[in-house]
């Protein structure tokens, strides 16, 4: 997409966003991909060298691989399992991360450094997202249209900042959370995890991810690129910061795996975990993302992996909007679409966490010994083992033709609300992305009407299609194997089943720029879908 010439310092910027964390800087760099005039400000201005989020699943990686980082952008290791186990009720519970969906594997550990790194070089790439370090934001003033900031700036002066929409991405104490006067409710933990993270001198760090679901004292403990490990150890009561933080306590606690000198420390520190979220992520104009706006328990590493999905949800909406492509009003349809998603996994992340933190040996009986019972039951086994227990990312309501194509030809299995499926194609040589590529890379940053086995284009009326396109969307042609587009639309031929088993020959599909499907149908019906998409976001 070609980008405008802009400065955030010489006119006010149409986004601003406070805080530069890896939620801020994924807003940052996909805001500057659709072209949005966006400022960035943050207290501090360099990253933090130590870790901290250490997970991410396949759909965090589809968000980044949307940003434009791919497998070579920063460092992950690929977790094939994450095992649950005792010494009452040995291994009661496993879970099968092993393999990919959607062209991505399902959990990948991961330096919070270097993906930072990552995608501050993305922001950078574009000249219409500018950066200020070292301010602080002070106070916000609604208007009907737009937003004032007052910021004290590097130089100790208090700045006015005038901009349409304002995204609070400034952490779990968020300040503009506080200003907008919207609660945190849910819940903090009463106990409290050292958290170790440290090199192996020597040696090979574990390939999965355990849960050693100890009564005497729980320790999630998992591996991370460079020779990483982290290990976090429920304290007990009586326990303090102090004494977990000494040598002698780190030796003791690290006995079962290794000699203390064995390892470089990383980092040690005491935290207390919260299960909060927001009433709502927005007032008026002025957003909430990531930790500002909900706090997940690790015990599913779902934390980052919810911001970016924040970050991918709220974008291409602002940038519709900024662009005069559609009514302001779609944009209250993130934190429809968002929030209950948020809360389903805080509440998966709760219930696991009490699977973990048995305190009981009598307890630790009861619920490990059932979990291990229920392994033995196929339907329930694969439920478990498969990921089938993580709620799907989709929507019950939101920016989408709601219900289902009636006809009587067979259904796609597309869900509206839903995902669009990701899959391998091979481009055509004379097109920009040619050879093998994942599908999402021929999507681009707009609207696309897609054709499974059709030219969206051949079966559009000619004046339905230019008001497609007059809108900014595009068209794309899926072709089974064997099949040639016809050199007009933009065509890939589909190498994999994913694609064709979720949507069949001759269906259609409206995808979001964060690929949501819109809408869908056969053919038959293309206009008609396009129409009642447009008329979805009133363009």
């Amino acid at each position: 997409m070609q980008q405008p010439t802009f400065r955030a310092t010489s006119e006010n910027p149409d986004v601003l966003i406070i805080g530069y964390g890896p939620v801020g800087a994924a807003v940052g760099a996909l805001l500057g991909r659709y072209g949005v005039k966006t400022l960035i400000i943050d207290k501090g201005q360099e990253i933090l060298m130590i870790p901290r989020a250490i997970a991410l699943d396949n759909e965090a990686l589809r968000i980044l691989q949307m940003i434009g980082l791919d497998d070579q952008s920063f460092e992950r290791i690929g977790i094939q399992q994450v095992c649950m186990h005792s010494p009452i009720a040995g291994q009661f519970g496993r879970v099968n991360t092993a393999g990919t969906i959607d062209g991505h594997p399902k959990l990948v550990t991961f330096y919070q450094p270097d993906l930072e790194k990552a995608l501050r070089n993305k922001v950078d790439e574009h000249e219409c997202v500018e950066v200020l370090f070292h301010c602080e934001l002070l106070n916000l003033k609604q208007h009907s249209e737009g937003v004032e900031a007052s910021v004290r700036n590097a130089e100790g002066q208090v700045q006015k900042i005038s901009a349409r929409y304002v995204i609070g991405a400034d952490g779990s104490s968020s300040k503009v959370r506080e200003l907008i006067g919207q609660a945190f409710e849910g819940q903090t933990y009463a106990e409290d995890w050292l958290i170790v993270d440290a090199h192996q001198r020597q040696g090979k760090a574990i390939e999965h991810v355990e849960f050693v679901c100890d009564p005497k004292r729980p320790t999630p403990h998992m591996p991370a690129p460079g020779g990483r490990e982290r290990w976090e150890f429920m304290l007990l009561p009586g326990e303090t910061r102090e004494q977990m933080e000494t040598p002698e306590k780190l030796a003791e606690l690290l006995a079962p795996w290794m000699k203390r000198d064995e390892l470089t420390i990383e980092r040690q520190a005491v935290y207390r975990f919260h299960a909060r979220c927001c009433d709502r992520f927005q007032k008026g104009r002025v957003f909430l993302v990531g930790d500002a706006a909900h706090i997940t328990p690790p015990f599913v590493g779902q934390g980052l992996v919810a911001g970016l999905r924040d970050a991918a949800n709220l974008s291409w909406k602002l940038a519709a909007v900024v662009s005069g492509r559609s009514r302001e009003a779609i944009l209250d349809t993130y934190d429809e679409e968002r929030r209950p998603h948020a809360k389903n996994m805080i509440r998966l992340a709760k219930f696991m966490g009490k699977l973990v933190m048995t305190k009981s040996t009598a307890r630790s009986v009861v619920v490990h010994g059932a979990m291990r019972l229920l392994t033995f039951v196929p339907p329930l086994r694969s439920f478990l083992e498969e990921l089938k227990v993580k709620p799907a990312n989709s929507f019950k309501t939101g920016l989408f033709v709601s219900g289902r194509t009636q006809t009587g030809l067979t259904p796609a299995t597309l869900k509206r609300g839903g995902q669009f499926p990701q899959g391998l194609v091979r481009s055509a040589l004379n097109q920009s992305k040619a050879g093998m590529n994942l599908s999402d890379d021929l999507l681009g940053d707009q609207l696309t009407l897609v054709g499974i086995g059709v030219d969206p284009a051949s079966v559009l009326d000619a004046a339905v299609l230019a008001e497609w396109q007059a809108a900014g969307a595009e068209v794309l042609h899926l072709g089974m194997r064997g099949q040639t587009g016809n050199g007009k639309t933009p065509f890939a031929e589909i190498m994999d089943d994913n694609l064709v088993l979720k949507a069949p020959q001759g269906w259609l599909a409206v995808v979001r720029p964060d690929r949501v499907v819109m809408h869908d149908g056969p053919s038959q019906l293309a206009s008609t879908i396009v129409k009642e998409s447009l008329r979805v976001l009133a363009i």
